[in-house]
């Protein structure tokens, strides 16, 4: 009698979650759809909020912290290569 009432317990538990699993899952979907939304467009309109630069214009968003460093780097050379 134990073992009957345990399977039927075990029954009625995963008829009663198919079922409200059908009737809950398209409103957690949409729920998780539109924060998705929310995440991803927030993102996309962060970067284009910063202003957009001409061709060839240079911005320097950070400066180095440590400034002595460059004292001690030695003269660039741009060498090209003859044929």
């Amino acid at each position: 009698m134990g073992l009957l009432r345990t399977i039927l317990i075990i029954l009625l538990i995963y008829y009663g979650f198919k079922i409200l699993s059908r009737i809950f899952a398209p409103v957690l979907f949409k729920y998780a759809a539109k924060k998705a939304e929310e995440r991803f467009g927030g993102a996309f309109n962060q970067q284009r909020q910063e202003p957009i630069n001409k061709e060839g214009e240079v911005t320097i968003d950070k400066m180095p912290e440590n400034k002595s460093s460059n004292k001690n780097v030695g003269e660039y050379v741009d060498y090209e290569e003859i044929e």
